[in-house]
This record gives structure tokens, sequence and C-alpha cells, in this order.
């Protein structure tokens, strides 16, 4: 899977152009999500001085993307005569989501099990409400339905 990443607001705490502390668990879990072999794009509106300064904050935690506001690493404006800021993700993490950002937890559950936010809501809602009796009975009726 392709993922787009937002780094100011979403990787670390929104202080552009400074960068802001990192939000809880944000490495780990885009390392998780390399190791599992998607590909992660930083998508940022930085550029020049302070785009090298987010690709080099996230190498030293070891996070190597692997494009950097395109959709290849040897894609440019040089090369691409169509050239978009515009990459082709199929998911993207972004602190300006509508809903706002999930903690990076929830992100990496999304991820891996391919649920939406609302569906895991609903299956904690779900689990939470259970009686001990539905939890080991799923399917069986009480003895009063019958």
């Amino acid at each position: 899977m392709t993922i787009g990443v937002d780094f100011d607001g979403t990787i670390v705490e929104d202080r552009y152009p400074e960068i802001g502390e990192e939000r809880p668990f944000a490495t780990d879990t885009l390392k998780m999500l390399i190791q599992a072999h998607h590909k992660l794009i930083l998508w940022t509106v930085r550029e020049g001085k302070h785009l090298e300064e987010a690709v080099n904050w996230c190498r030293e935690r070891g996070v190597e993307f692997y494009a950097i506001n395109s959709d290849y690493p040897e894609e440019t404006m040089q090369n691409n005569d169509h050239f978009s800021r515009k990459i082709k993700a199929d998911v993207w993490i972004d602190d300006r989501n509508l809903g706002g950002l999930p903690d990076w937890g929830t992100i990496y559950r999304m991820i891996t099990r391919h649920k939406s936010w609302h569906d895991l809501m609903i299956e904690e809602v779900q689990s939470a409400t259970l009686t001990p009796y539905e939890e080991l009975h799923p399917k069986k009726k009480p003895w009063w339905r019958f």
C-alpha cells in the first residue's frame, strides 16, 4: 500500500518552520509500516532547507521514506511534463483529516486491519457492550427466547 504522510502536525507537533516535539509513537508506527513493506511518501508543504531538516529528523529516528513530495524517488519537475504536487496514495495520514488525527495506535490498526476509523470505533463499542454470556455464546439464544 502507498501511504502519504504529512510532517507538521502529524509526525511532530505543528511548530513550522521549527520542528515540534514528536507525536507519541509516530516514528515507531512509521517504522512498523515500512517493515510491513508499505511505501511511505512524505507529503509536506516544506521545501528547501526546511524540507531537508524534516527528512533528516526522520532519518535520524530510522524512518526512510520511499519518496518525498513525489510519486517515486526519481520524479522531478524536469523529468515529468505533467508534474503535480498531488501524489497517488492509497491512504493519507494528515492532521487536517476531517475529524482530526487519530492516535498512532489507531492509525496502525486501521491500516493493518483495512478498517475505517468509524469501523474500529463501532467494533470497540460493541465489544465493550457485550454481556459475558454474549461473548461466550454469540449465536446461541437465551433459553427464554425459544
